[in-house]
């Protein structure tokens, strides 16, 4: 399942390759949700257990974790429909520093409202004006209103680290330099899996680290890597940090 030489990562959960949907990566933790995908986790497991916690979890009992919840190093905000023992296994699974709290939302796919990096967020033009709050609260971030080429989805069609952004093929250039200027990051255009433009379906990606769906192409993988500048990348020292402490609390 590794493809050697790529700092991006080719990856399938049981026989899909949207991995965005069943997995959510930040700088801080990992969430890949529970079943009998063993090698997925696995996957997951070689990149990432040296730097930061990877954590099964499941969300109002679904699968769709990906979909479902938006997070950053500084915090993670889960649906109203997450269950008690849900929440309370999250919050023990993560580091301290990151702040795990539940939104009353009617969108309530954050993954696919709501795109973040560790300093910005772009939602979805109608998000609850309480929930663009707690965003910015919880997340440690700006908030801006924002469509992706047109769509209100912009968790669906983009996907931003604090090395750069990928947005849907269709955007415009003049979109595309106005994201660069919000975020104040590179952003390119691009797809994964075969020509698919759900690009947050299609990866998990982190300042260091991507995994995409089995079907992404050599050029597709060459673009994500270009893009999230990766081939450089390695661990920040605050993810050691969070390791450390990790492991202090364990003991």
């Amino acid at each position: 399942l590794l493809d050697a030489g790529f700092m991006a990562v080719r990856a399938q959960f049981e026989n899909s390759s949207d991995v965005g949907v069943f997995a959510k990566l930040t700088n801080a933790y990992c969430l890949i949700s529970p079943g009998s995908a063993a090698n997925f986790y696995s996957v997951f497991e070689a990149e990432l257990a040296d730097h930061i916690p990877v954590v099964y979890a499941s969300i109002a009992g679904t699968r769709i974790v990906g979909r479902l919840i938006v997070g950053n190093r500084n915090g993670l905000l889960v649906p109203n429909t997450t269950t008690d023992q849900e929440l309370l296994h999250i919050r023990n699974s993560l580091p301290e520093s990151v702040v795990v709290q539940r939104v009353e939302e009617r969108l309530s796919a954050l993954g696919n409202v709501v795109c973040v990096n560790d300093h910005v967020a772009l939602v979805h033009p109608d998000l609850d004006r309480e929930t663009e709050e707690i965003v910015a609260d919880v997340l440690g971030v700006e908030v801006f209103r924002q469509t992706i080429a047109g769509n209100v989805l912009v968790g669906s069609y983009a996907v931003i680290t604090n090395q750069g952004a990928l947005v849907h093929p269709r955007t415009s250039v003049e979109d595309q330099e106005e994201l660069s200027a919000l975020l104040q990051v590179p952003v390119g255009a691009g797809t994964v899996n075969r020509g698919s433009d759900l690009i947050g379906a299609g990866i998990c990606v982190n300042d260091w680290c991507a995994f995409c769906g089995f079907d992404t192409t050599a050029p597709e993988l060459s673009r994500i890597e270009q893009v999230f500048k990766l081939h450089d990348m390695r661990p920040a020292p605050i993810v050691e940090d969070l390791r450390s402490s990790l492991v202090d609390s364990m003991v």
